[in-house]
């Protein structure tokens, strides 16, 4: 059977982390699009009870964004096609790559404990490569992965799962964030920017749809 050729193809949503040290991105694909993706925005302000009243409405910057959402992983399919990772297994290597994005890399630990070994006083922590939360081509976004919970719902005779659901939390990393020079605050600016066209085409110039009078504006 084949697909219907005006079917929209459809996008998958990812996690996509930037290392300069590996030129090759590690892309975690979600199997399944979540269903729902809920977004929190908190202002950022100087304003604040018994402040300044002329500081009111001032903005310090973009406002601090979470993302959070389900993603459910399942290996009936690639069990079913005797995929041999599948087979062996589940979906502990899709688990994997979610939980390393909260790891430091034990290159960098081990590194860190011979430093501490030799006498070094200053041990700098390591950084974790640059995650985007890439969910269609109008939302690339530098995000930290804040923590997760992680449900798995069958195994396999090894007692691999096979099925799970993986609750994200993401905190969206603003040009508040960065350094001018870094990827993360061009990305983040070039999204707003975006924002601000998207937003201006739902803009009403129109001021007889509201109802009252704005000669006071």
């Amino acid at each position: 059977m084949t697909t219907f050729p005006g079917s929209p193809r459809l996008l998958k949503g990812a996690l996509v982390t930037v290392d300069p040290a590996r030129p090759l991105a590690g892309i975690i694909l979600f199997q399944y699009n979540p269903d729902t993706l809920t977004r929190r925005l908190e202002a950022r302000t100087t304003g604040y009870e018994g402040g300044d009243r002329a500081e009111a409405l001032r903005l310090t910057g973009p406002p601090r964004e979470t993302i959070t959402l389900t993603v459910e992983i399942d290996a009936a399919d690639q069990l079913e096609q005797g995929n041999p990772v599948a087979v062996t297994m589940g979906v502990t290597p899709a688990l994997a790559a979610l939980e390393l994005l909260l790891y430091p890399k034990s290159a960098d630990v081990l590194r860190n404990a011979a430093l501490a070994q030799a006498g070094n006083v200053e041990i700098i922590p390591p950084e974790a490569p640059l995650t985007l939360f890439v969910w269609g081509p109008n939302r690339v976004l530098p995000v930290r992965l804040t923590g997760f919970s992680i449900t798995e719902e069958a195994y396999d005779p090894a007692l691999n799962p096979i099925r799970a659901r993986v609750e994200l939390s993401l905190e969206v990393l603003s040009y508040a964030d960065f350094k001018p020079t870094h990827v993360g605050y061009q990305l983040f600016l070039i999204h707003q920017i975006g924002k601000e066209v998207m937003g201006a085409l739902n803009v009403t110039t129109n001021p007889e749809a509201l109802g009252v009078s704005l000669k006071l504006l």
